[in-house]
């Protein structure tokens, strides 16, 4: 698997063949400001990782689950000193319920008790079914796809505002689902949000990003 280290854009996290200079924006960031303030993910989602990752995900094979998150404590630690929270993010109860368990809660919850964090898989809902974002034939796609999907339970304000939110996830594709996580939680008076994720789809700079 290729793991991403070296220079990266100070947002979402796309490494840079080389050095910019810090706090530097890739294209895509500039264009279209992100709504969570930094994102990091472990390895490169590719033909390499992909197969541990489906396995993950959809195959029920969750032994791999405390090494994933062994591996987001180490690579992830700067985003974890600042989170007061970490929420993972959620299913819709059908999928779920099909699915039978979240992969994103599972590590969230690993990864908040190797940390000594709070985390709460309740704080942030998906309102309503989305088809699956692999669906989506693009990046616009895949932001329409999501607008106004979550929400956080009135009883879960409280519990959000003014605290620094760490979301993790399993793969940051375009950004589209951790943005509209974002959206939500700021509006709930989240005072930071920041992401985590195990992989992420690196283009090219001809891709649909």
């Amino acid at each position: 698997m290729s793991f991403i280290e070296g220079a990266l854009c100070a947002a979402c996290g796309t490494p840079f063949e080389v050095d910019p200079g810090d706090e530097t924006l890739c294209g895509p960031c500039h264009a279209r400001p992100r709504d969570f303030t930094r994102a990091r993910a472990l390895f490169i989602y590719d033909e390499a990782s992909k197969p541990l990752l489906v396995t993950f995900k959809y195959g029920d094979r969750l032994d791999s689950a405390p090494a994933f998150a062994r591996w987001l404590e180490r690579n992830g630690k700067p985003l974890l000193l600042d989170a007061d929270l970490l929420i993972p993010v959620p299913l819709h109860r059908w999928r779920l319920w099909r699915r039978r368990y979240n992969q994103a809660a599972i590590l969230a919850a690993l990864l908040a008790k190797k940390v000594g964090k709070p985390c709460d898989p309740l704080a942030l809902i998906r309102k309503r079914p989305t088809p699956s974002q692999g669906e989506m034939p693009s990046a616009k796609a895949r932001r329409r796809n999501v607008l106004g999907a979550f929400g956080v339970p009135k009883a879960k304000i409280g519990a959000i505002r003014g605290r620094n939110i760490l979301l993790v996830d399993d793969v940051f594709t375009t950004g589209a689902t951790l943005d509209a996580c974002a959206r939500a939680l700021k509006r709930a008076g989240a005072a930071r949000v920041d992401a985590l994720t195990l992989a992420r789809v690196v283009r090219t700079a001809s891709s649909d990003i």
